[in-house]
């Protein structure tokens, strides 16, 4: 057997079972990944002008693309996009409205928001004998979860980045880089992550998500949000179900379930991390950085997406059984692991 090839705190079994995985997430860069992703973006951005003002006002219109982006969690693009579309959009003044005219002690900083409990079918939240003049059933979003999370945000803004989140964004990064060059760009990630983590509702999956497309839109304002966003990985089951089935998790001794731990040391997104610094991503386009792992890992959600190229997912492969999609690109190669079998290898702390 080829000697054991390491990476952080997991590691392939043989130089064959990294090149597999390096080829498998290569092909589907290339066959579901967006070359024009920059220029979706840059549009984005100034369709909504984000960072065309200062200071609350810059707050306000980050606060209401963030939310937009945000609403997509748990449910499919589609859905959220005609839900929004039909219904309310998490607006800042509005929001700011209720959270300066309740009388609901909860919303006194944000801080003391935490534990709101605020569930928009069965109408209850933790101070239910207030909830005849809490501002936050006023609001259509498409589940509680959603008004918790924009009153959790704004709060967040007001009093943890003193109304300026960009500016608090600059100053955690530049703060973070200071110090050895090794883990730097790990600090700066970790920097803004962690704290927003606390946001009611916001997993780590959908802060990144979120998170390194704002920071590629502004990236023209500050170098250091391009270096930071370019590795941050969202990490839903539709990424890991792909790297479960093709096998990537198993070779690389990193198999867990879906959850929390594909943020770990074992888990999806080091993986990824790992094998994009084996990718050039500027074969793909010339602006692009050449170690880009949210790319990647974007391109492995676009080819499985019911919106993107649909090929590895639970509608076209029974999970009962090893996949059985002769159209799809990979199949020859493939390891085709069936969700339901339970790994043969586990992960290496």
């Amino acid at each position: 057997m080829s000697p054991r090839c390491c990476d952080g705190a997991f590691g392939f079994d043989s130089v064959e079972d990294r090149a597999y995985a390096i080829n498998t997430v290569e092909t589907v860069a290339w066959l579901a990944g967006r070359p024009d992703y920059f220029d979706e973006l840059g549009e984005a951005g100034k369709d909504d002008d984000l960072f065309g003002s200062k200071g609350c006002a810059r707050s306000s219109k980050v606060f209401e693309w963030l939310m937009a982006t945000l609403s997509y969690q748990g449910i499919s693009d589609a859905v959220a996009r005609s839900y929004m579309a039909a219904h309310e959009r998490p607006r800042w003044k509005k929001v700011a409205r209720g959270v300066k005219s309740s009388a609901c002690p909860l919303l006194k900083s944000y801080w003391h928001f935490h534990g709101c409990g605020y569930r928009k079918t069965a109408k209850t939240c933790a101070k239910p004998n207030l909830m005849a003049t809490c501002s936050l059933p006023v609001h259509d979003f498409r589940n509680g979860n959603l008004n918790q999370l924009a009153y959790s945000l704004l709060l967040f803004i007001r009093d943890v980045a003193g109304g300026d989140l960009v500016n608090w964004i600059d100053q955690r990064l530049a703060e973070a880089q200071l110090g050895p060059a090794e883990g730097r760009l790990g600090r700066m990630r970790q920097a803004i992550i962690e704290p927003l983590a606390g946001l009611h509702g916001a997993s780590y999956k959908v802060l990144n998500m979120a998170l390194s497309d704002l920071l590629l839109i502004g990236s023209g304002r500050n170098p250091l949000w391009a270096e930071v966003a370019t590795g941050l990985i969202a990490v839903d089951t539709l990424v890991h179900n792909f790297l479960v089935r093709t096998g990537i998790l198993a070779r690389a001794g990193a198999s867990h379930p879906y959850g929390p731990q594909c943020y770990g040391p074992t888990g999806c997104a080091s993986v990824l991390s790992v094998l994009s610094e084996s990718i050039d991503a500027r074969q793909f386009n010339t602006r692009f950085p050449k170690v880009f792992p949210r790319y990647i890992q974007h391109a492995i959600w676009s080819y499985c997406a019911g919106e993107g190229a649909s090929v590895c997912n639970g509608n076209s492969i029974d999970d009962r059984n090893c996949c059985q999609n002769r159209d799809c690109r990979l199949y020859a190669d493939c390891d085709r692991i069936s969700l339901a079998r339970k790994p043969q290898k586990t992960s290496i702390s």
